[in-house]
């Protein structure tokens, strides 16, 4: 069944908490899942919060932590002490406890891997907090289940219920020799099946993809959705296993991405929640509004130098939005495009060349008919043929450009080291907005004689 969050059930909450009712708090907790309890946890002030979290088990409570939002966990976290925070740390798998610890001061870090009972977890969590979180190593976690290649099935087994204990989940075993090196997999189904006294030697599969610790995230969610895998080893340059990259951890990483890119694209920069300061949400969404308005005093000036032709045909100024929408339209549609195939890679084949074809024979279509519409319209409202034709020529004409614009303009980015989100907001439209009033007009000169 679902939870609901409602405003009777939280103000249930708040009065156990205000009578300090513990075991109520705890009867009104029983069944619902960690991420039910984090999403309460926001209705609450965080004295509150507090006080529900430490009430319920140290594992349930360690799971809450780890669901809660980056900059939530940071202001939650205030309230705690290091003590109190080490408590939760040392039941997280490594790579959300470097999470978590990256987001505290560095006296509380530090004092929070000084106060770890599982000594283990504090020199994982120490090998890992100086990889950047945007690579491999970032992304990894200690934890993982492997067997050497000289053990037997029985050997293998008894020493996966030792490692088992502090993995969360196991996909597969890893094969390592002597010094470490990775070998391959072998998977629990062989396991099973196999005599206990066969060697792992003759079982486990050589055919193992991996990734080194340096190789970026946007690579790791790459070769993880083409091969479709649930984890993903990691070693480093002599080929040793350090650790394992879970699933879960990609989505992660793919939806900040997603939400970045389409951050970029509406034309807002940085890292900004609607919850967040009016400084912090102005810094953010006001560059490209400025891109914009420059753009569009541009183009003011712009129509402006062409006063003279609107006062001899004033129904020229009836289709200056069409004409800037269209392009601004046709021009977000490709980059979006395009965009799509630079994320998930779909398009390293395609050359330039064949995307240009393909981009012109789509704008062909497209603008033949946008055109064909606009002029049948002018002569039904009883427009002049010559205005007709002007008016469609320069929609056909932004069409292919815009189209142009789009496809270019995020390789361009990319190719620079920029990210190719950005073209698909102020820039493309403020760009196509220009291109396309200067062809209006343009062609407006050499068809009507202006």
């Amino acid at each position: 069944m679902t939870f609901e969050l409602t405003k009777e059930y939280v103000d249930q909450i708040q009065e156990l908490i205000d009578n300090r009712d513990s075991e109520g708090i705890r009867e009104s907790m029983e069944g619902l899942f960690p991420a039910d309890i984090t999403s309460l946890l926001s209705e609450l002030d965080t004295d509150h919060a507090k006080f529900l979290v430490t009430q319920l088990e140290t594992e349930t409570g360690a799971e809450i932590i780890a669901d809660l939002d980056e900059n939530d966990r940071r202001d939650f976290l205030k309230a705690f002490t290091s003590e109190e925070i080490s408590r939760y740390v040392n039941l997280f798998d490594s790579d959300d406890a470097v999470d978590l610890l990256n987001e505290q001061p560095i006296q509380v870090r530090e004092e929070v891997i000084a106060l770890l009972e599982d000594r283990e977890q504090a020199r994982f969590i120490l090998d890992l907090l100086h990889y950047d979180e945007d690579v491999a190593g970032g992304l990894m976690q200690k934890e993982l289940v492997k067997a050497n290649v000289n053990w037997t099935v029985n050997e293998c087994i008894e020493e996966l219920r030792k490692q088992a204990e502090d993995v969360g989940r196991v996909y597969a075993v890893y094969v390592t020799d002597e010094s470490g090196k990775l070998l391959g997999l072998l998977s629990l189904k062989k396991i099973v099946l196999a005599h206990k006294n066969t060697k792992i030697e003759s079982l486990y599969d050589k055919d193992v993809i991996f990734v080194e610790t340096y190789r970026p995230a946007e690579e790791v969610a790459e070769l993880m959705q083409k091969y479709d895998l649930d984890t993903l080893p990691v070693v480093n340059v002599q080929g040793k296993l350090l650790g394992r990259i879970t699933i879960d951890d990609v989505i992660d990483f793919i939806t900040e991405q997603a939400s970045s890119d389409t951050m970029a694209m509406a034309g807002i920069t940085g890292d900004v929640e609607e919850d967040d300061t009016i400084f912090q949400q102005t810094k953010a969404r006001l560059p490209w509004l400025l891109v914009g308005m420059m753009g569009g005093m541009v183009a003011a000036k712009f129509i402006g130098y062409f006063e003279g032709d609107l006062k001899v045909i004033p129904a020229m100024a009836a289709f200056i939005p069409i004409i800037g929408s269209t392009g601004g339209n046709v021009g977000i549609q490709t980059s979006s495009l395009i965009l799509q195939s630079l994320a998930d890679k779909s398009g390293l084949d395609v050359g330039l060349g064949e995307r240009l074809i393909r981009m012109l024979a789509v704008a062909l279509i497209n603008g033949f008919i946008i055109s064909g519409i606009v002029f049948g319209f002018n002569l039904l409202i009883g427009n002049e043929m010559q205005l007709a034709l002007v008016v469609s020529a320069a929609l056909m004409s932004v069409v292919f450009l815009a189209s142009f614009m789009g496809t270019v303009t995020p390789i361009a980015l990319e190719k620079v080291g920029i990210n190719p989100a950005v073209a698909s907001g102020p820039f493309i439209t403020t760009a196509n907005d220009l291109i396309g009033y200067a062809v209006y007009f343009g062609l407006a000169h050499v068809l009507l004689d202006l």
